[in-house]
């Protein structure tokens, strides 16, 4: 049984919808407000399972609210209810569970319940054990929150020498790394000896900031002394999750896509992407392209399966990490073609334009003007059917 929690300021739309779930066995509890401050309060007490929230309101925007609801109840799911779709892609990019459009038919809030119940079984068979910690090294290195735990303390490096070469070790995890190869990495121009001092210490630091953190990784010195191995433990990495989930998932499919999205949301940016690492570039550009793959299968199936303003939120994400890709734009444009708005499309396309012409000095990709010009033309209304080119995959 689960408790819901609604919040419209229109009397007649809550009344409707809480009729609507009172008539599903699922709900043992239903509490409806106007005021979304009472709403933010009421949820913070009670906690529950599931927020239908409308997204327009005269005292407060859906979004903000959602934001505090978030904020209330961590555990609640979200489900926007609202009579307007143009907000479908800010509602996913919050990670809403649904976008229910108004008036609300039993047939769609099915669906919603659908969605609910398999989150509710996966957050019950959670992925993450909760002795496990975790190391993030997409974007940024850092530290990742234990379940279970309210916060982890952030790595505190004394010099920014002791986070490279943590990060390198990490990027070799589970390897032998001789002595020598680190200190030509790292000290090349210094006499082996004062080297040896300066890796000495730069180990040190490593693993006091490790201990600090509450990180249970551990370097050990092996083969002799001649050198390090760093081993994880418990440890998970970000990126050995997000390659392994992938793999083992495979192709996405409407049994597999709810962990597909997750996956996805690991990714923030390129591997190690604030530092300048050269010898971090090699793994890098492999998990960008990775990263590419995967996106594009998974918006290709939102697309397909009507889930189209999830879509658009994957493509809009594969523009901004891969600006320069053909095929992500030509996807975010067909999404919201598909959506039906207009000015999206345009804005998307005079980007587009901007980027490769201007930025790039290049003439735009004749597969997005032709898509442009046939759709300016009325050849497919509403979006059509989904270029052969987004079926193909990005180049």
């Amino acid at each position: 049984m689960m408790k819901a929690l609604l919040i419209d300021d229109e009397k007649l739309a809550v009344m409707h919808m809480e009729k609507l779930l009172r008539e599903l066995p699922e709900f043992d509890s239903i509490e409806s407000y106007t005021d979304p401050a009472a709403a933010v309060e009421a949820a913070r007490l009670s906690q529950p399972d599931v927020i239908f929230l409308d997204i327009v309101m005269p005292e407060i925007n859906g979004m903000q609210a959602a934001e505090m609801m978030q904020q209330a109840s961590p555990g609640s799911d979200i489900v926007f209810v609202t009579g307007y779709d143009r907000y479908a892609i800010e509602a996913f990019e919050l990670n809403a569970l649904d976008y229910v459009l108004k008036p609300v038919q039993r047939t769609r809030l099915a669906k919603t319940l659908t969605r609910l119940s398999g989150r509710r079984q996966e957050a019950e068979a959670p992925e993450v054990p909760a002795e496990e910690t975790m190391v993030g090294c997409f974007k940024t290195l850092r530290p990742y929150a234990v379940p279970g735990s309210s916060e982890v303390p952030a790595f505190r490096w004394r010099t920014t020498r002791a986070q490279e070469l943590f990060a390198y070790l990490l990027h070799h995890r589970e390897r032998f790394v001789a002595k020598e190869r680190l200190i030509q990495q790292f000290w090349p121009e210094s006499p082996f000896k004062r080297a040896s001092t300066y890796l000495y210490t730069a180990i040190y630091q490593i693993r006091q900031c490790l201990k600090q953190s509450g990180i249970h990784a551990e370097i050990v010195n092996t083969s002799g002394g001649e050198g390090y191995t760093l081993h994880l433990g418990g440890v998970v990495l970000d990126v050995d999750r997000f390659e392994t989930g992938i793999r083992s998932l495979g192709a996405v499919t409407a049994a597999t896509c709810a962990r597909h999205l997750r996956l996805s949301e690991l990714y923030i940016g390129d591997y190690l992407a604030d530092y300048d690492y050269e010898w971090a570039e090699g793994e890098r550009q492999r998990l960008r392209a990775l990263q590419l793959h995967h996106a594009s299968g998974l918006a290709l199936f939102l697309l397909d399966s009507g889930q189209t303003a999830e879509a658009a939120a994957q493509y809009k994400k594969l523009t901004l990490l891969h600006p320069y890709s053909e095929y992500a734009h030509l996807g975010l444009l067909q999404a919201y073609a598909m959506l039906g708005d207009r000015l999206a499309v345009d804005e998307c396309y005079r980007t587009a334009e901007t980027l490769f012409e201007q930025e790039l000095d290049v003439e735009l990709p004749l597969i997005l003007s032709q898509w442009y010009t046939s759709w300016n033309a009325g050849e497919f209304a509403g979006g059509g059917n989904v270029p052969i080119a987004l079926r193909s995959g990005p180049n």
